[in-house]
């Protein structure tokens, strides 16, 4: 049986939510081994002069713990 945690982290991109996900898995990943999945609670976005300029996630990432 894998023992599993759960860790929630915050990650923003100027290209989009798909970037600013892999950015937060990557940077996790310096500090946390062993990420199984990410979950992607929310996503919001940065409006300025009527232009999207930020992309922000709000994920879980789940990895095992040995």
């Amino acid at each position: 049986m894998a023992i599993l945690k759960v860790i929630e982290v915050l990650a923003n991109s100027n290209e989009s939510w798909e970037d600013a996900t892999k950015k937060a898995v990557s940077q996790a990943s310096k500090s946390v081994q062993n990420i199984r999945s990410v979950y992607i609670q929310d996503q919001s976005a940065i409006v300025n002069d009527g232009e999207v300029t930020e992309f922000r996630v709000n994920v879980k990432i789940t990895f095992e713990v040995k």
